[in-house]
């Protein structure tokens, strides 16, 4: 049986002001999943709550005391019995954020590679136009810096975008703001084998639903808990192509989406640069590798 946690008592008061005593960023929560985290979790818990007045961590079944890492905190924490994967992890924290009646949803790592202090790009872009979904894109250096991984990425990139019908610079990108309107029409499997395979087909269902996805470019910093990445290139890269490939099957190869992935150019047709305000500043300090971030003036 899984469990919720608030800790902090300025939530409660938060929830109980009316619609219109809330600013619009009220109305936008954060959800964090996190397994095996507690050397990160924090900090990024911190940090994040500096940008957007709703977080959720959802722990899924961490051994490492994820959760009593942010005692203290007021953030929301949901934490699983068992291990039920990203998949699993995401839909509970949408759940309970859709439950609150959040406009939208942002999504990042737990792991420190995010940069929450770019939280308010995404959150301009999105109350411009809130039915779009955000993908935070990172730049093309970064994403080099492991080549299978980069390698990997691309493969997915090439799938997702053909079944999709649209060109996604950073499919496997876990920095994205979803519009609630997106995650109650959209439904897609869960499980721990649907983790990394679960953001691939929803942004496959919103292209085919004419939903507009708009690239936005994110800083990102090298993984610096002691915890390697949870995707597997191989074997995540199998699961996505296997859920593409009959996705793309059931529509007869779907040339008219191969045609439109190939002829468009996702920066030229969807993509947000931020402004300088915007981005940030990575550096590494302390003996637990702990993230410090600051914006370029």
């Amino acid at each position: 049986m899984s469990r919720a946690t608030c800790y902090g008592s300025t939530r409660s008061q938060s929830l109980a002001r009316s619609k219109d005593e809330r600013s619009a960023t009220d109305w936008y929560w954060v959800v964090i999943p996190a397994y095996n985290e507690a050397a990160t979790v924090r900090d990024v818990a911190i940090r994040t709550r500096r940008e957007c007045s709703n977080v959720i961590v959802v722990d899924d079944g961490s051994a490492d005391g994820t959760s009593q890492a942010l005692a203290g905190l007021d953030v929301t924490v949901l934490r699983n019995d068992r291990n039920c994967g990203k998949a699993g992890s995401l839909s509970r924290g949408f759940d309970y954020a859709l439950a609150q009646g959040a406009t939208g949803i942002i999504t990042l790592d737990a792991d420190g590679q995010h940069a929450p202090e770019e939280i308010p790009v995404f959150l301009r872009e999105s109350m411009a136009d809130p039915a779009a979904f955000l993908i935070g894109a990172r730049r093309c250096d970064q994403r080099r810096a492991s080549f299978w991984r980069y390698f990997a990425n691309r493969v997915a990139d090439f799938w997702i975008g053909w079944a999709g019908g649209l060109p996604i610079e950073d499919s496997q990108s876990g920095f994205r703001l979803y519009p609630s309107s997106l995650l109650r029409e959209v439904t897609v499997r869960q499980g721990p084998k649907q983790s990394f395979v679960y953001e691939s087909e929803v942004l496959i269902e919103a292209a085919r639903r004419k939903i507009i996805c708009r690239n936005i470019a994110i800083s990102v910093m090298p993984r610096s808990g002691p915890r390697p990445s949870h995707f597997q290139p191989i074997l995540d890269i199998v699961r996505i192509t296997r859920m593409v490939a009959w996705k793309i099957l059931a529509r007869g190869f779907y040339p008219q989406g191969l045609y439109a992935f190939l002829t468009a150019s996702p920066y030229k047709c969807n993509s947000t640069v931020p402004d300088s305000h915007s981005m940030v500043t990575f550096s590494v300090s302390g003996s637990n590798g702990t993230s410090r971030c600051q914006r370029n003036s």
